[in-house]
C-alpha cells in the first residue's frame, strides 16, 4: 500500500508542472493569436503605408530614417471638422441608448425572475418568439417612417436599443442571486416591491448592469447600419457612417488620379487612413473595457453551477 501511495505521490509530483507548463504556452500562444491583429493595426497606423504594404512592417512601425513615426493618417482623420460632430452623436447615442436599454431590460428581467408575476410564461413566449421571427426590414422602415422616426436622434436611441438576449441573461442572474427567501423577508418586515428592488436588488446586481452596459454601449458605438437606413441628415450621423464616408473619399480619390506618381501618393494617403480610421473609431470602447472588466468576469458567469 505504502509503495502505492509513493507512486500516485510522484506521478501527481512530475504531471502537475509539466500540465502547468503546457497550459501556459498555450495559454500565450492564444493570446498572442488574438492580440497581434489589434497590434498590427496600431503600428500599421503609425507606419510608412509602403512599408505595410510590402510586409516589412511585423513587430515595430517602419518609417523613412529621421521619422520615427507616422501620424499622417490620424492628421486627415482629424483635420474633417465632421468627426467631432460625429463623436458627439455618437456619444450621444451610446449613453441614452445604453440608459433606456439598462432600465428596460433591468426591470424586464427581475420582472420574469420572479414567481409571482402572472403570465409569466406567456410574457417570456413572446419575448423568445421576436428572437426567431421578425417583420424584416421594409415593414420595419414602414412604422418608423409612420411613427415620424425618419432622421431624428431617436431613432438611433431607441431602435436597438433593448434586447430579449440580454433580458434572459438579466433573468438568469436574479434567478440565481436574489432567492425568493430573501424578498419573503422583506415584505415581512414591512418592504415594498419598489423598495426592495431599488434597496436591495439594485446594490446586489452591479456586475450585471456593468455587463448589459458593456453590451449596449458597444452595440450602440458601432451602430452603422441603422444610420445608413434611417438617416439622411448629415448632422445627424454618428461617427462610423462618418468615417465610412471618409475611406469613400480617399478611395475615390485614387481613381480619379490619372497621373502615376499622384495614384501612388493616393494610395498612400488611402492606405494610412484605412488603419487610424480603425483606431480612432474602436479606441473609446478599448479605453472603457478594462473598468468594466472585473464586473464582465463575474457576469458572463451567469448560470454556472453552484456548487
Amino acid at each position: 500500500m505504502k509503495l502505492i501511495k509513493k507512486e500516485k505521490t510522484n506521478l501527481i509530483s512530475t504531471s502537475d508542472p509539466i500540465f502547468n507548463l503546457v497550459t501556459n504556452i498555450l495559454l500565450i500562444l492564444i493570446l498572442i493569436i488574438a492580440i497581434y491583429p489589434l497590434y498590427f493595426v496600431v503600428i500599421a497606423s503609425l507606419s510608412d503605408p509602403d512599408a505595410v504594404n510590402s510586409g516589412s512592417m511585423l513587430l515595430y512601425p517602419v518609417n523613412p530614417k529621421g521619422k520615427l513615426l507616422n501620424f499622417e493618417g490620424y492628421q486627415r482623420v482629424f483635420k474633417n471638422h465632421r468627426i467631432w460632430l460625429g463623436y458627439y452623436n455618437t456619444i450621444s447615442y451610446t449613453f441614452f441608448g445604453t440608459l433606456i436599454g439598462l432600465i428596460a431590460t433591468i426591470l424586464a428581467g427581475y420582472s420574469l425572475s420572479r414567481k409571482d408575476l402572472m403570465g409569466k410564461k406567456i410574457i417570456t413566449t413572446i419575448f423568445v418568439f421576436t428572437m426567431y421571427f421578425s417583420g424584416g426590414l421594409i415593414p420595419r422602415y414602414m412604422v418608423v417612417d409612420q411613427l415620424g422616426l425618419m432622421n431624428t436622434p431617436l431613432i438611433m436611441i431607441l431602435l436597438g436599443s433593448v434586447s430579449v438576449y440580454n433580458i434572459i441573461i438579466a433573468k438568469s442572474f436574479f434567478q440565481n442571486t436574489i432567492p425568493q427567501e430573501l424578498q419573503d423577508a422583506a415584505f415581512i418586515d414591512g418592504c415594498g416591491n419598489g423598495f426592495f428592488f431599488l434597496k436591495v436588488v439594485i446594490p446586489l446586481s452591479k456586475s450585471i448592469i456593468a455587463v448589459l452596459a458593456l453590451y449596449y454601449a458597444v452595440g450602440h458605438w458601432n451602430s452603422f447600419f441603422t444610420a445608413l437606413i434611417y438617416l439622411n441628415n448629415e448632422k445627424l450621423y454618428p461617427l462610423q457612417l462618418i468615417l465610412r464616408d471618409i475611406l469613400i473619399a480617399s478611395q475615390m480619390l485614387v481613381s480619379d488620379v490619372t497621373d502615376m506618381e499622384s495614384i501612388g501618393d493616393a494610395q498612400r494617403i488611402a492606405e494610412s487612413l484605412k488603419y487610424a480610421v480603425i483606431i480612432v473609431s474602436t479606441l473609446p470602447v478599448l479605453i472603457m473595457y478594462p473598468f468594466l472588466q472585473r464586473y464582465f468576469v463575474k457576469g458572463v458567469m451567469i448560470g454556472s453551477v453552484k456548487g
